[in-house]
């Protein structure tokens, strides 16, 4: 008689719950359940024009992360896509992802998560109880033996508040609820923050507002997209031999060196961005434009704010700006866990947490039941990383695959924090931070998935050099270990073609001549 299948429950159908579906569907074991509590996948991706507490991308937003770097593993982007896609794009790749793999018939759209507790036989069965909303607003109960929560954490704006701030008569409003520029003609507009979502707030309001000022305290080093001779910039810098040099080179030098190639491109200091921590010392900020802004003086930096008066803004170098009409505020975003146990389970204190490579609370060590998958800021793109973490995830939780001890676990927690410290500048924003190429080798080497080097290199070496020294995109991680994908190899040796295919359509037609040649 066959063994009961497992119940595991995926809450949220977007750029991490899609991947979490079609990797549990490859365990016999597993009879998987996605509740989405929009109308439709897509998570972030799926642009939403009306004002809503869900997540969601600007109307103009483009993936800052290349095609080929930001794919699933066994799904390589269509060659015509362009190498930053714009939202629209994004989203139909992932809604393509989810009907080849045919995950919709797993996935319940309009059913809302009320509240995850653990069961009454928690301690023996490490199963949950979850209370949810179906589609027609009725409350219901039910029990699963596993957990992935793949709702994201762009959804909470984190607001500050600012001396005199409360006798503003402007208006003010987070980059959560802005959509596009319509509104903003002809205003003087004011953006607090330089991630990536002020960058490109202050770009595009800067096309249509009287002036746009973009206040940041500390300044950023600012990435641009592309690198020499327009290759994409993920696709140069992530590779396992950059990741060699990177482990090798003192990080001052590594640094240094970054910090050179960026002001070559134009001054920091010159343009009034020039922080006081070295280039990696905070999450990146990727820009194309806004060097070009503020040369235009359509975009003017300025430091701290350090009070509000009703119609103006005072900052810290003293200077004041006067009949100020709007000020958005780009200053990230906060995370809880309130729907575990009402947040007295996973407790989170300005976006810290304690959790296993940042996907298995300590609190839940004792069963590993229960998984967060894609709370993380990667240097990169984050979507293979997800991918990445729902496959550790279902190896455990189905195939076995043990986990450490609860002290090591711990002790590993412990060691992410003093490294982040040291490198990071002290912020809430860098508590989840991870460099793409270095996480994904740490999570694959788990579950036996990172390319095995040795045999590439007696076997193939040319898919060995490829490998090690092309851009370490996430095919390369289903040669071999568990579920290995047989179009692997093939979409190895096609990504140059993909990422120059949509700028040149001279080669698809030298590809098709050569395609005819061979048959």
């Amino acid at each position: 008689m066959a063994s009961e299948k497992k119940q595991l429950l995926v809450i949220g159908a977007g750029a991490s719950g899609l991947p979490s579906i079609r990797h549990a569907l490859l365990y016999p074991n597993l009879e998987v359940t996605c509740f989405e509590k929009s109308n439709d996948i897509g998570g972030l991706w799926n642009y939403k024009p009306h004002k809503t507490e869900l997540s969601t991308v600007m109307k103009s937003t483009v993936i800052n992360s290349s095609k080929e770097m930001t794919a699933f593993s066994d799904f390589p982007p269509e060659d015509t896509m362009a190498n930053f896609m714009h939202n629209r794009e994004m989203c139909r790749y992932l809604k393509n992802y989810a009907k080849n793999f045919n995950l919709l018939k797993y996935i319940k759209l309009n059913h809302s998560v009320i509240s995850i507790d653990r069961n009454v036989d928690y301690e023996e069965s490490g199963k949950w109880k979850v209370r949810y909303s179906d589609g027609e607003g009725n409350e219901n109960e039910k029990i699963f033996d596993g957990v992935m929560l793949c709702s994201g954490h762009h959804a909470i704006p984190h607001i500050p508040k600012f001396p005199g701030q409360e006798k503003f008569k402007g208006r003010i409003t987070h980059s959560h609820d802005y959509k596009d520029q319509k509104g903003y003609e002809d205003k003087t507009v004011v953006v607090v923050g330089l991630g990536n979502s002020g960058g490109d707030c202050a770009v595009e309001l800067s096309r249509v507002a009287k002036q746009v000022y973009l206040v940041t305290r500390r300044g950023s080093w600012i990435f641009n997209r592309l690198f020499d001779r327009g290759e994409p910039v993920d696709m140069v810098f992530n590779s396992k031999f950059q990741m060699f040099l990177s482990q090798t080179i003192p990080p001052p030098l590594v640094n240094w060196n970054f910090e050179r190639i960026l002001n070559l491109r134009f001054d920091h200091e010159r343009y009034g961005l020039k922080p006081k921590h070295p280039a990696l010392g905070a999450h990146i900020t990727i820009n194309d434009e806004l060097p070009n802004r503020i040369a235009c003086g359509t975009v003017r930096v300025k430091p701290g704010i350090k009070s509000f008066a009703e119609n103006s803004i005072e900052f810290e170098d003293g200077s004041v700006v006067e009949d100020i009409d709007e000020v958005l505020l780009a200053t990230g975003f906060s995370f809880h866990f309130n729907l575990i146990e009402k947040g007295n389970l996973v407790k989170v204190n300005e976006n810290r947490m304690d959790a296993y490579k940042y996907m298995f609370p300590m609190v839940t060590a004792d069963h590993n039941t229960l998984a967060v998958i894609g709370l993380i800021q990667p240097i990169g793109s984050i979507m293979p990383i997800s991918e990445m973490q729902a496959r550790v995830y279902l190896e455990t939780f189905a195939a076995g695959k043990q986990l450490p001890s609860k002290e090591e676990m711990l002790l590993d927690v412990m060691e992410k924090k003093e490294q982040m410290s040291k490198r990071y500048v002290e912020s809430r924003r860098h508590t989840i931070q991870v460099d793409y190429a270095n996480y994904m080798h740490e999570l694959g080497e788990m579950i036996g998935c990172n390319p095995d080097m040795k045999s590439l290199w007696m076997q193939k070496p040319f898919l060995a050099w490829k490998v090690y020294f092309g851009p370490c995109v996430p095919y390369i991680f289903r040669l071999n270990g568990p579920n290995s994908w047989e179009g692997a190899e093939n979409a190895i040796w096609d990504v140059d073609y993909r990422a120059h295919r949509p700028t040149n359509n001279k080669i698809a037609r030298e590809k098709n001549e050569e395609s005819k040649k061979q048959m």
